[in-house]
C-alpha cells in the first residue's frame, strides 16, 4: 500500500474516550481470530416503537445521491488488496471522529453494554476466551486500539515500495470490517437521537451507506455472519433492508 498511507504518513486516531479504559494486559485480549460474529441474542424483539433512523425524513438523509457502485469500484490499474486496505483505512479514521463527538454521550453509566438492536449485544474474549459483555465505550477503545495497531503493522498493511501484502490479508480485512460493523451499529441504535442534535445525521448515513456498498462489493458484507440470525430484522440490518427497498443500496 506504498502510494496512500506513505503519501500521507501514518496518521494516529483521533481521542476517543476520556475513559481509562483496561488492555489486554488487565485481562482482556484482542478480537478472537474468527469473522464470525460473537453476540447475545435473547427472544426475537417485541414490536416498539420504530427507531428514528427508520422514520422519515432521517432514513433518507444523505449527502450522496444515486448509486455508490461508482463509488467502490477500484480505479483502473489499483490493486484489489490496496483499494480495500486504503478504504477501511478511511472507514475507520471517518468513523472515529464520529465517536469523537458522541463520547460525552456513549459513557459506562449510558452504555453498560455494547448493544446494537432490542435483543443484541455484542460480545468481546476475556483472558481465558470466554466471551463477555463490556459497556460500548470500553468495548469500542479495545477496537479502536487494535485496528490501531493493525494500521501501523508493516506486516498487514504494507508502506513501503515493493512490499507485498499477506497472503491472510483478505481474511484480516472481513475481520476487521466487522468490528467497524459493529461500532456503527451501536452508534445507530444508542446513539442516532444525539446524532439528529448534531445534524450530522445526513454525513452518518452517507458514510454507513458507502461502508455497506463496499462490503457488498468485496465480500466483506454478509448480514447473517454479522448478525446471525436471532439478530437479523433489527437494527442495522433492518436500515440495511430499507435502503434496498428505497434503492440507495443495491439488491
Amino acid at each position: 500500500m506504498s502510494g496512500f498511507l506513505n503519501s500521507i504518513g501514518r496518521l494516529r486516531a483521533p481521542k476517543r474516550s476520556p475513559l481509562n479504559t483496561p488492555t489486554s494486559q488487565s485481562g482482556f485480549f484482542e478480537p478472537l481470530p474468527s469473522p464470525g460474529a460473537e453476540l447475545s441474542s435473547s427472544s426475537p424483539p417485541s414490536p416498539g416503537p420504530k427507531p428514528l433512523y427508520l422514520c422519515q425524513p432521517f432514513v433518507k438523509a444523505a449527502l450522496v445521491k444515486g448509486s455508490f457502485k461508482t463509488i467502490v469500484a477500484p480505479p483502473k490499474y489499483v490493486d484489489v488488496n490496496e483499494w480495500v486496505a486504503v478504504n477501511l483505512f478511511d472507514f475507520y479514521h471517518n468513523l472515529n471522529h464520529f465517536y469523537a463527538v458522541l463520547t460525552d454521550f456513549c459513557t459506562l453509566q449510558n452504555c453498560p453494554t455494547m448493544s446494537a438492536g432490542p435483543t443484541l449485544n455484542f460480545l468481546w474474549p476475556d483472558q481465558n476466551q470466554r466471551l463477555v459483555s463490556l459497556p460500548a465505550p470500553t468495548y469500542i477503545d479495545f477496537v479502536m486500539s487494535w485496528l490501531q495497531k493493525l494500521l501501523d503493522d508493516e506486516n498487514v498493511f504494507p508502506t513501503k515500495s515493493g512490499r507485498d501484502f499477506p497472503n491472510s490479508f483478505a481474511y484480516t480485512a472481513k475481520h476487521i470490517y466487522k468490528h467497524l460493523f459493529r461500532i456503527f451499529a451501536h452508534l445507530y441504535h444508542q446513539h442516532f437521537e444525539q446524532i439528529l442534535h448534531l445534524s450530522i445525521e445526513a454525513h452518518f448515513n452517507s458514510l454507513f451507506a458507502h461502508f455497506l456498498a463496499f462490503g457488498k462489493e468485496f465480500d466483506l458484507l454478509v448480514m447473517k455472519d454479522l448478525m446471525t440470525n436471532q439478530g437479523m430484522g433489527q437494527g442495522v440490518a433492518e436500515l440495511s433492508e430499507r435502503w434496498r427497498e428505497m434503492g440507495i443500496l443495491e439488491a
